[in-house]
């Protein structure tokens, strides 16, 4: 019997209507099979770069019956959803220049050389797509994590077809959303089912061990993205999971620039912290502050700014029970205190908040470490410590933490130039092994997407060393083979010495395009 998938709104927590229905095991199969079945197609360079110019008009057509389900069924609101819609949209035209490009491919071409010691073969080398990718859709990204999302759009750029896993928490955005990138195939001369889409979660667990499955692509929770790491490794023929699991992304506050813009500081991480409610993955979940008065100062400045925070709508039931079980469990070890308490409002909504612990309580292994697990929402961790930010209770913490997406440093004006900028180079190089992102000033949440952004980071914020974001998330979808001593007229035209599709590469050593 089909299972229904229904509509909420987390507004209210109402079922608006039936949006799909769980994919069977037959169900998954069928959807995989057919997504296997265009990868000739799709290796067409120019359909390929149709296609993604034409997913972002056709998202921009939909763009605003998109917005209106995405918002319905998230209570992320119009404004955010507006700029993410634009970010999504983005994100093909990029990934169609990519592709136009031609340099993702990787050419490389060393001719033979008989007179080398030891003589040396003719070796041509190229990267091909590695067939078809599961995504995983995120919760709290409706649009440029889910389905029309980052992983999407790279896979299709290096020419795999995808077969989406549906987010329970936006199944009509969902299907609206697969739905305009379907009819962008078409508009492309391409079939359809590039992209599929399946809804349930037995759909997800089916979708990791299909045999024509070849790689994937998630964004969520540790637990989740931990198992399907694992069932990814378990298969009989392992393939490749980029996951990102989870991040604190801490934040270092030293004392010097404490003094110089306490309240600066205060209120940008107030803002950070609560921007879409608290749920994005790059929120600074630990904060180290001085102890004293210029510390003092910075935490008064936060929580001045949180008191007016207005309460926010999380993404499910589930998510904001997880908030305020959290909340509490933290708040209940000792020495911890809540100066702006976060918690659930009588009207469902939950409000903002902060704990703060002294460093000494985190010095060693203990109950204390569920402070150093990310907390899904709006609360952050502020850790008083004593002495020099670059030894002592800062730095031995920062050699307790995991990986993050993002690490963060806060310094003086003479810190980062002047008398007092080897603190700030020493700080750098603690936060370097931590992140795969490191700011100095400013902070982590929003990520631009350029070609130089790396989104990603050690274990657990991601299972692997690609980004998720920017122009080389293309490259978790491709494969390196290299062709020796093969004759011309056997080589695919990417590597033919007359360079028919006028690629860059590099020939014996010299760059060329």
């Amino acid at each position: 019997m089909a299972v229904p998938v229904w509509s909420v709104d987390p507004r209210t927590g109402t079922r608006r209507g039936q949006a799909a229905e769980e994919a069977t095991a037959a169900g998954v199969d069928a959807a995989v099979r057919a997504a296997h079945a265009t990868r000739a197609a799709l290796a067409d360079r120019d359909r390929r770069t149709a296609l993604l110019r034409a997913a972002a008009a056709r998202l921009t057509e939909a763009g605003d019956a998109l917005i209106a389900a995405a918002d319905a069924e998230t209570a992320l609101g119009v404004p955010r959803l507006t700029g993410e819609l634009a970010r999504t949209t983005g994100q093909f035209l990029a990934f169609a220049d990519e592709v136009a490009d031609g340099g993702a491919l990787g050419v490389v071409i060393d001719h033979a050389d008989p007179a080398a010691t030891p003589p040396r073969p003719d070796l041509r080398r190229y990267k091909v797509p590695l067939g078809v990718v599961a995504v995983y859709a995120a919760s709290n990204f409706p649009l440029a994590f889910s389905v029309p999302g980052g992983d999407t759009a790279s896979a299709l750029a290096a020419g795999c077809p995808v077969v989406v896993k549906a987010h329970p928490d936006h199944p009509e955005t969902s299907e609206r959303a697969a739905a305009a990138l379907r009819l962008a195939a078409a508009d492309a001369g391409l079939p359809e089912d590039v992209v599929t889409l399946v809804h349930g979660f037995q759909a997800g667990i089916d979708l990791i061990g299909h045999p024509l499955v070849t790689a994937a692509g998630f964004t969520g929770s540790v637990r989740g993205g931990r198992a399907l790491f694992d069932a990814a490794a378990a298969r009989p023929v392992p393939i490749p999971f980029y996951g990102e699991l989870g991040s604190l992304n801490p934040v270092v506050v030293t004392e010097r620039a404490a003094r110089e813009r306490a309240d600066e500081i205060g209120a940008g991480l107030a803002a950070s912290m609560t921007q879409g409610t608290g749920q994005f993955c790059t929120k600074p979940g630990l904060v180290l502050v001085p102890s004293g008065d210029a510390g003092d100062a910075l935490v008064a400045a936060l929580a001045a700014r949180l008191g007016e925070a207005a309460p926010g709508v999380l993404l499910d039931a589930g998510m904001r029970d997880a908030f305020v079980s959290g909340v509490a469990a933290r708040t209940a070890l000792d020495g911890v205190a809540a100066p702006v308490a976060p918690g659930r409002a009588a009207d469902g909504t939950v409000t903002p908040g902060f704990l703060t612990v002294d460093a000494a309580g985190l010095a060693a292994e203990g109950p204390h470490d569920l402070l150093l697990d990310e907390c899904f929402g709006p609360v952050t961790v502020v850790v008083r410590h004593t002495g020099d930010a670059t030894q002592g209770q800062a730095a031995a913490l920062l050699a307790r933490l995991g990986g993050s997406l993002t690490a963060t440093v806060h310094l003086a004006a003479s810190e980062t130039g002047g008398e007092h900028t080897a603190t700030g180079g020493a700080l750098l190089a603690a936060l370097t092994p931590l992140a795969g992102r490191v700011l100095v000033g400013g902070w982590p949440t929003g990520v631009a997407v350029t070609p130089a952004q790396h989104h990603g980071g050690p274990y657990p914020a991601t299972t692997s060393l690609f980004t998720s974001v920017g122009a080389t998330a293309i490259e978790r979808w491709l494969r390196p083979v290299a062709y020796q001593s093969t004759p011309e007229a056997l080589l695919p035209p990417e590597l033919r010495d007359d360079n028919p599709l006028g690629l860059p590469r590099r020939v014996d050593g010299v760059r060329q395009g």
